[in-house]
Parts: C-alpha cells; sequence; structure tokens
C-alpha cells in the first residue's frame, strides 16, 4: 500500500493539475513497482510560501529578489 506525499508551495496550482500529479504518481507507481492503483495514496500538502525556506530565506522573499 504506497503512500506518496507531495508538498508544493501553495500559489496557482490548479485543480486539474493535481489532478494530474495523483493520477501520474500512481500510474508510475503501478508501472515501475507494480503497485494496485486502488491501494495506493497520493496526498498533495500545499504550503504558503511565508511557510517554506530556500537558500535561507522565505520563499517569497526569494522569489522577489528573482524578480
Amino acid at each position: 500500500m504506497p503512500y506518496v506525499n507531495i508538498k508544493i508551495t501553495k500559489d496557482g496550482v490548479t485543480t486539474q493539475q493535481k489532478a494530474e500529479l495523483i493520477k501520474g504518481v500512481t500510474t508510475l507507481l503501478q508501472k515501475v513497482l507494480n503497485k494496485n492503483p486502488a491501494t495506493t495514496f497520493v496526498i498533495i500538502d500545499e504550503v504558503d510560501i511565508d511557510n517554506w525556506g530556500i537558500a535561507g530565506e522565505q520563499v517569497s522573499v526569494h522569489r522577489n529578489k528573482s524578480k
């Protein structure tokens, strides 16, 4: 019973994109590891960009510097 947890920043990911991630990960586990899709769980956690850090700073700050 595979359990996959995907963490992404919460900034404009559509319901369709999330559905594609869930389907794609499930298909990959079935193809590579012969796992049953009926018992494969995929969880997507969306994290606010102020609660995610990269290079020692919040993603919101990091992105603003990149502009």
